[in-house]
């Protein structure tokens, strides 16, 4: 292809196509009177019902009724249609084919091969509505694949972004505290959760709802209120998951109250299994330097209600970490190692990835330029 001769674009094709169609239908149907179509189209129907209706019972040693009935409603509808209505002779023609005495099933097949004549004038109308639905779908679908550009632009913007960290920065000076506090913070609400009552840990987990940055699932009402009100909420969540186990007769003999225990817990087990501290855990890479500098503020104040200091200490260390005058190099340097594949890298070292943005920005142009130049359906 010449550097002069215009891109091509499925999107754009398919929608010009659409619009192309549309507009040589609603020619034809303008050129030969839409007024004039449709009722062509409401005679074929009306033929094709008598014919339907009637062909058991108008037919061979049927019904005499039914045959005058078919008889003289079919000469009606054909004797009552305009002079000059398009194709009247396929109808003349199929009324000749059912005027008889005595009407066989080859008569009706003969009638309705005579009305296959008109048709194609029939199946104009029908042409030109689906056309002008087709070209309605095409513009929905350039619009959407507009919206799929624009994400994988962005995407795009975010692989050269990567693409031009310092690899061989030392994220080390990042990845250290980061991961010592997170294992140590694992490892802190592993015990709590193991020795401290259900009601004291779901207590301090609802009360974390003050905290936005701190994201841990909330405990469903029906536990939470059961945790406090029965003496039962005293047992660790270990224990309480346990008894949830047993069968009603043996729960009986270590719950305070088996039914409310068995309906509070156990529906709710998978809850209990999956509270753990991921959502207290910074992670790898670390998020931008404001976002964790206020992050590590609310985690302060709410890991101090269960670890040690030993474990406060290093979340210290986390902040102080955010502080670092490279941070935002060492952190992007963090996210390109854990994002780019061998594969990233490679497209990005041979210039695939920019060529695909300018491809993608040069479709965008295409599609919008197109939906403002075609009108709507």
């Amino acid at each position: 292809m010449s550097e002069s001769a215009p891109r091509r674009f499925d999107a754009v094709d398919r929608l010009r196509s659409a619009h192309e169609r549309l507009e040589r239908l609603r020619s034809e149907v303008a050129e030969a009177g839409e007024s004039d179509l449709e009722a062509v189209a409401e005679a074929h129907r009306s033929a094709h019902r008598l014919l339907e209706r009637y062909v058991d019972d108008a037919t061979g040693t049927g019904d005499f009724e039914s045959y005058v009935e078919f008889r003289g409603e079919f000469a009606t509808l054909v004797e009552d249609l305009p002079e000059d209505l398009p194709r009247r002779e396929a109808f003349e023609d199929a009324l000749d084919a059912v005027d008889k005495r005595r009407l066989s099933e080859s008569d009706f097949a003969d009638a309705r091969a005579a009305l296959a004549r008109a048709d194609d004038l029939v199946d104009l109308l029908e042409n030109r509505d689906d056309a002008r639905e087709s070209y309605r779908q095409a513009r929905i679908d350039a619009t959407d694949r507009l919206d799929t550009i624009d994400e994988r632009i962005d995407e795009l913007d975010r692989l050269l972004e990567l693409g031009e960290a310092d690899l061989d920065a030392p994220v080390e000076r990042l990845r250290e505290p980061i991961e010592a506090y997170d294992e140590a913070v694992r490892e802190a609400f592993r015990e709590y959760r193991q020795s401290a009552s259900a009601r004291e840990v779901l207590s301090f987990v609802d009360r974390t709802r003050a905290f936005p940055l701190v994201d841990l699932p909330r405990p469903p009402e029906e536990l939470l209120d059961f945790v406090r009100e029965s003496p039962d909420g005293t047992e660790p969540i270990p224990t309480l998951l346990e008894y949830a186990g047993y069968s009603r007769s043996k729960l009986e003999h270590y719950a305070d109250d088996a039914d409310a225990l068995k309906r509070a817990v156990a529906t709710e087990r998978t809850y209990l299994d999956r509270l753990d501290a991921d959502s207290l855990t910074v992670g790898w890479p670390p998020p931008e330097r404001g976002v964790l500098r206020w992050r590590a503020v609310e985690l302060r104040k709410v890991v101090d209600r269960f670890a040690d200091e030993d474990v406060i200490e290093l979340l210290r260390a986390v902040r102080a970490a955010t502080a670092e005058q490279e941070y935002e190099r060492l952190r992007d340097a963090a996210v390109a190692t854990h994002r780019l594949d061998a594969d990233d890298r490679e497209r990005l070292a041979s210039g695939a990835v920019a060529d695909e943005r300018d491809d993608l920005r040069a479709e965008r142009v295409a599609i919008e330029t197109a939906l403002d130049d075609l009108p709507e359906p």
